[in-house]
């Protein structure tokens, strides 16, 4: 699929910023006061500043909030209502917090619930696709929790669980890559399941079903070379989980771990142009693209 830069950043930084919140809301670090502030305008400016980039991706930005309506069938619009929800109840939690100096354990405990939550919505809207083959598993909510709660520690100066976590994202990384560079041929689909020809004989595509672009082109097809793949993929790993875990393990206070952050930001950003850039959607059997 085209890769669409408003849609990595939402899925990068709102992951960060709903993994941070959770934290919070579980009173790691159990901050108050001006700390808190900050660590509170970090995690919503991540996390608010993800979503609202995400409606650039629309058609008709204006009309985002029609998605809300859709709960009950959509991953899509459970991802805005808890959302919103986690963002009430944090909300409330953080002025407690920075300006009355309590902590309230149930509401933040509520607030993190609903954050991760957030998270595996965001997740399903992806892994709930089976035009996607290499998305249609249950690696991908575990990446995209896993990464969450392990930047979200990174954020929170929770170090042993960072490197932890982000060994695991390590891990089920390259395990996801593995199986889903098999996905597409493994799921039984190809141009003559897509036609419905398949019974005849062997399907080739003759010529393109038109001559112009179209918007199926432009945003569900997109190829990149397995050579140029591979080096982003070393590029992706070392900077998301090598250099960081490696940061973490080097005694140097909240620099190091604010270096550490920043190059998993990077890598988690090179991670996830991948994961769109990689994703094979069956419609471009039709056009004889795969």
């Amino acid at each position: 699929m085209h890769p669409a830069n408003s849609i990595i950043i939402f899925t990068v930084t709102s992951g960060l910023g709903f993994g941070l919140l959770a934290w919070l809301g579980l009173g790691q670090p159990a901050v108050t006061g001006a700390a808190a502030f900050w660590y509170f305008a970090l995690a919503f400016a991540l996390a608010v500043g993800g979503l609202i980039s995400s409606t650039f991706h629309l058609g008709n930005p204006q009309r985002a909030w029609r998605a809300f309506s859709q709960w009950r069938s959509s991953w899509l619009s459970r991802e805005g209502v808890l959302a919103v929800a986690t963002c009430l109840v944090m909300g409330v939690y953080a002025l407690f917090a920075v300006f009355f100096g309590q902590t309230l354990t149930v509401l933040g405990i509520i607030g993190a619930v609903l954050a991760l939550a957030t998270v595996f919505a965001t997740s399903m809207i992806y892994a709930q696709m089976k035009t996607v083959p290499r998305w249609n598993h249950w690696s991908t909510p575990a990446l995209f929790m896993v990464l969450a709660v392990g930047g979200g520690a990174l954020l929170a100066g929770q170090v042993l669980v960072a490197v932890v976590m982000l060994a695991i994202a390590g891990l089920l990384q390259v395990s996801s890559w593995s199986r889903g560079d098999m996905a597409l041929a493994q799921s039984g689909t190809d141009i003559g399941t897509a036609t419905g020809l398949g019974v005849r004989g062997i399907v080739k595509a003759f010529e393109p079903p038109h001559t112009g672009n179209n918007y199926l082109l432009k945003e569900m097809v997109h190829k990149i070379g397995r050579k140029h793949a591979q080096k982003l993929r070393l590029i992706a790993l070392a900077l998301m989980v090598l250099v960081p875990v490696l940061l973490l393990l080097i005694p140097g206070g909240w620099v190091v771990v604010a270096l550490a952050a920043v190059i998993h930001v990077a890598g988690t950003l090179t991670q996830r142009w991948l994961f769109f850039a990689e994703a094979e959607h069956v419609v471009g059997l039709y056009y004889g693209k795969r």
